[in-house]
C-alpha cells in the first residue's frame, strides 16, 4: 500500500476514535467522576485529550496512584479506556473492597485490553511500592509465592493499573490461609442454556442454603452465570468447604434434575453446572463489583434476593454500576456480619455418602484423593467387554478432540476446518455437542475443543485425528506472555 494512503487511513481511524470518545465522554464524566466521593481527581482531562497524555493519576486513600497509558482503549466495542476502568473502581471502591480486602489475590492481567488474552500472575511484581502488602501462599503443587493483599482503594487502583480488569481473590484472609471464610457457589450455564434457567437454579440454591442454616449473597457473574457467596466461620479446611459445596450441588440437582447438574465431566452435564471445585484450594472467582472482559464491560453485580427473578446481566456495566452504587449502596454490605456454620451441609454430605455418593472428581494437577472416583472422563474409561473384545476400550460417549490451541480464535478456526472436512457429521451436531474448554496452563489459559458425535450414526462418525492445531501447553516452546505494565 502506498505510504500516503496508509497515513491517511491512520488519520481517519484516529478521527473516528476521537468522535467515538466524544460521544461517550459526557456520560462517563457525569457517572464516573461524580460518583467518586471522598476521592480527588488529579490531572484528568476529557477522554479525548487524556488519550493523548502519557500518564494520569487518581488520588485515593491518601495516595496518588499513577495510571499509565490512560487513554488506551480497553474495551474496543465501547471505546472505554484504561482510565475509565480506574475511575470505575475508584467510584465503587467501598463495594469492591468488601470482596477482596485482606485477601491474597491472583493478578489476571489483560495487557492488551479485554479483547486480548489474559495471563495469570500469582507472584507479586518485584518492583512495587512499599505500601503494597504481600503474603506467602503454599499451593497444592508444593510451590509457594508471595501474592498481593489489597486493603484500600490505592492498592486496588495499583493492581488495576497493571491491567487487571476483574478481581480474583482467594476465599481466605491473609492472617489465616488454611481456613476459608467463604463458600462460593458458581452457577455455570452450559451451551444453549437460557438466563431464565440460571435464575431458577439460583433460587433453588437459596432454598437449600436457608434450610441448612446459611445465608447466600447472590450476584451476577458478569458473564452468563450467577454466583452465590456464603460467609462462614473460619473453622473448616479447604477440603471440608469443598465437600460442603459438593453436597449443596448434589442436593440442588436432586431438587431440579432437569435444570441443574453437579457432574464434573462436561459430557455428562446438562443445564446449569454447579462448580463445586471452585472451592478447592488455590481456585479463585471474580469478586463482587468486578468488571468482566466482555464487549460491553459488564459488572459482577451484588443483588437482593428479590431482584434475582427479574434481573438481566446486561443491565450492569462499567457505566451503569456506579450510579446504582451511589443510589442504592452495596447489596452485599451485610455479608461480613452473617458468618454461618457448615455443620448442616456437612451432615448432608455424610447422608449422601451413606447413600453411596462419595467424593467427586477434582481438577487436574491436584493430588489424588483417597475416595475420589477415577479422574478420567467417562468416554475414556475402560469398561468390561465380551470375551472377544476383552482388553479393548469402548466410549460411553463418542468424544473426539479436534483442536488444542494457545489462543481461542485459533482453536475455533481448527473447528471450522474440521467441519469443512466432515460436513455431513457437522450438520448433525447440536449446540451442546461442541465442548469448548478453557484450560489452565503454566500462567495462561489455552483452549481445547471436543466434539460429541452421539447424534451422528456410528458408521458415519469421523475417526479421531491429531488435533488441528495441536498445542502442547506444557512444552517449553509454548508462548510466553510479557509482564510489562499495559
Amino acid at each position: 500500500m502506498p505510504q500516503h494512503l496508509d497515513d491517511r487511513g491512520r488519520r481517519e481511524r484516529a478521527h473516528d476514535a476521537e468522535r467515538r470518545f466524544s460521544r461517550i465522554e459526557p456520560l462517563l464524566e457525569r457517572v464516573l467522576t461524580h460518583a467518586v466521593r471522598g476521592s480527588r481527581i488529579v490531572d484528568l482531562r476529557d477522554t479525548v485529550s487524556v488519550s493523548k497524555a502519557r500518564d494520569a493519576a487518581l488520588a485515593v486513600a491518601g495516595r496518588e496512584v499513577a495510571i499509565t497509558n490512560p487513554g488506551k482503549v480497553f474495551f474496543p466495542g465501547t471505546g472505554y479506556t484504561k482510565l475509565d476502568l480506574a475511575r470505575y473502581y475508584a467510584a465503587v471502591a467501598d463495594g469492591a473492597l468488601r470482596g477482596i480486602s485482606g485477601r491474597p489475590i491472583v493478578l489476571k492481567r489483560y495487557v492488551d485490553g479485554a479483547a486480548g488474552e489474559p495471563f495469570f500472575q500469582k507472584r507479586a511484581p518485584e518492583q512495587r511500592p512499599e505500601w503494597v502488602e504481600t503474603v506467602e501462599l503454599a499451593f497444592p503443587s508444593g510451590r509457594t509465592a508471595r501474592e498481593i493483599v489489597v486493603r484500600d482503594a490505592a492498592q486496588l487502583l495499583w493492581i488495576v493499573n497493571l491491567g487487571c480488569i476483574d478481581l480474583n481473590p482467594h476465599p481466605v484472609r491473609a492472617d489465616d490461609l488454611e481456613h476459608p471464610d467463604e463458600l462460593r457457589v458458581d452457577l455455570d450455564p452450559g451451551p444453549g442454556v437460557g438466563w431464565d434457567d440460571v435464575r431458577r437454579v439460583t433460587l433453588v440454591v437459596r432454598d437449600v442454603l436457608d434450610e441448612h442454616g446459611l445465608r447466600g449473597w447472590p450476584k451476577t457473574s458478569g458473564s452468563r452465570g450467577m454466583h452465590v457467596n456464603v460467609r462462614i466461620a473460619r473453622r473448616w479446611s479447604f477440603d471440608q468447604v469443598r465437600r460442603a459445596a459438593l453436597a449443596l450441588a448434589r442436593e440442588v440437582e436432586r431438587r431440579a434434575p432437569d435444570l441443574a447438574s453437579s457432574k464434573w465431566w462436561k459430557e455428562e452435564r446438562h443445564g446449569v453446572f454447579l462448580d463445586y471445585n471452585q472451592n478447592a484450594k488455590d481456585r479463585t472467582v471474580a469478586s463482587a463489583w468486578s468488571v468482566r472482559a466482555t464487549h460491553d464491560a459488564r459488572v459482577s453485580m451484588p443483588l437482593e434476593w428479590d431482584e434475582v427473578a427479574s434481573c438481566s446481566p446486561e443491565d450492569f456495566t462499567l457505566v451503569t454500576a456506579p450510579a446504582r452504587f451511589r443510589e442504592r449502596g452495596d447489596a452485599s454490605a451485610g455479608i461480613d456480619d452473617a458468618a454461618g456454620s457448615l455443620d448442616g451441609l456437612l451432615e448432608l454430605s455424610r447422608s449422601q455418602e451413606a447413600a453411596g455418593l462419595g467424593d467427586a472428581p477434582w481438577p487436574p494437577h491436584y493430588r489424588k484423593q483417597q475416595d475420589e472416583p477415577p479422574r478420567v472422563a467417562p468416554s475414556r474409561q475402560k469398561i468390561a467387554r465380551t470375551a472377544t473384545e476383552r482388553g479393548g476400550r469402548r466410549s460411553t460417549q463418542p468424544l473426539i478432540t479436534v483442536a488444542k490451541a494457545a489462543h481461542k480464535p485459533d482453536a475455533l478456526a481448527g473447528l471450522e476446518r474440521w467441519k469443512t472436512r466432515y460436513p455431513d457429521a457437522a450438520g448433525r451436531l447440536q449446540e451442546d455437542d461442541v465442548l469448548i474448554d478453557s484450560m489452565r496452563g503454566r500462567s495462561t489459559t489455552w483452549t481445547r475443543i471436543r466434539i460429541n458425535l452421539r447424534h451422528v450414526p456410528e458408521d458415519a462418525r469421523p475417526r479421531e485425528e491429531t488435533p488441528d492445531p495441536d498445542y502442547d501447553p506444557w512444552s517449553d516452546a509454548g508462548p510466553r506472555r510479557r509482564a510489562a505494565p499495559p
